[in-house]
């Protein structure tokens, strides 16, 4: 025999929306905000323009462009201007958001002279991601074409971000670049703040975890492989930084380097050029040009000894 749900009382939350209200407040209070958080720029909105934005670059493979070749350009041209548009809106949040402790009063021209400036930083994005793409056809025997390491490998995604993303930083629109570096973290576990600077034709493998500090300098035809960290050694605010330390905190990366997985490397240390880093290292001092970091090679045992360290292990002296 079923029994017919009997209605509930609906729950009291009286008390539960006063702790929230008390905990927002002691937070205002504390941060001594003066900020309006909702002048931020819109997480989904930037990522609606990156999307056209993506489109616009590779039509064919990430845009889903299927007409003739001749309505390409159209194409192109619709997708560009909803991104562009999409993005002038979302920068113009962001200085709205800073303007109560500008000096001067916000120009509401800035926002469109970063996004005209930006549209000439579209050609050398597409070229830098294509020589990309190819680094990685030719770092990877598992790769069967370059159209299936632009579509579904995540350095890939990773690199393509941050390209967009380096360019919007450096012409002003910091946090609106950083939105973007984070969509493309949610996406692949790769953690590349726009500041940093990325040379051509770079391949990170697998890519899960890597992570790569604000003021990193990597320089050309180098591979990363997953949780590699080119951070900072010590936070801002827990140890005494010089200027220089303040701005120069990562590691420099020359040219044709190969970092294994898991390596970390602190500090504005130089990793010399064709330097090979192996896996697992921690590293807090430059490497000279062409050297070989490595761990101590793992001993296989045999026999008594092999026993002796199953025991131990299972905890039976």
């Amino acid at each position: 025999m079923s029994t017919v749900p009997q209605p509930t009382e609906p729950i009291d939350l009286a008390a539960t929306i006063d702790e929230l209200r008390a905990a927002r407040l002691a937070w205002r209070d504390e941060a001594g905000s003066r900020y309006s958080v909702g002048r931020f720029p819109s997480r989904d909105g930037v990522a609606r323009a990156v999307e056209d934005l993506v489109a616009a670059l590779f039509p064919g493979r990430l845009g889903a462009f299927i007409g003739p070749a001749e309505r390409e350009d159209a194409f192109v041209e619709t997708r560009l201007r909803t991104a562009l548009d999409g993005l002038q809106r979302q920068i113009e949040s962001e200085f709205a958001y800073w303007q109560e402790d500008a000096i001067l009063a916000f120009d509401v021209s800035q926002a469109a002279m970063i996004v005209r400036l930006f549209c000439a930083e579209l050609a050398p994005i597409r070229d830098s991601v294509d020589a990309d793409v190819r680094a990685a056809f030719l770092g990877d025997p598992a790769a069967r074409s370059e159209d299936e390491i632009l579509i579904c490998y995540p350095g890939i995604v990773a690199i393509l971000h941050h390209r967009i993303a380096h360019a919007l930083y450096g012409l002003g629109a910091p946090i609106v670049a950083r939105i973007i570096s984070e969509l493309a973290n949610s996406r692949t576990g790769i953690d590349i703040h726009p500041g940093a600077t990325i040379g051509r034709s770079v391949f990170i493998d697998h890519g899960t975890g890597v992570v790569i500090g604000e003021t990193a300098i990597i320089g050309d035809r180098v591979q990363l492989y997953q949780h590699v960290t080119l951070g900072a050694r010590s936070p801002l605010g827990v140890t005494g930084m010089s200027p220089r330390e303040r701005l120069a905190r990562h590691p420099i990366v020359e040219d044709d380097v190969v970092i294994y997985a898991g390596a970390t490397i602190l500090g504005r240390v130089t990793i010399g050029r064709g330097a090979t880093i192996g896996g697992n290292v921690w590293l807090l001092e430059d490497v000279p040009a062409g050297s070989v970091v490595a761990q101590p090679t793992a001993a296989i045992l045999a026999g008594d000894a092999a026993i002796d360290l199953h025991e131990t292990l299972r905890g039976r002296p």
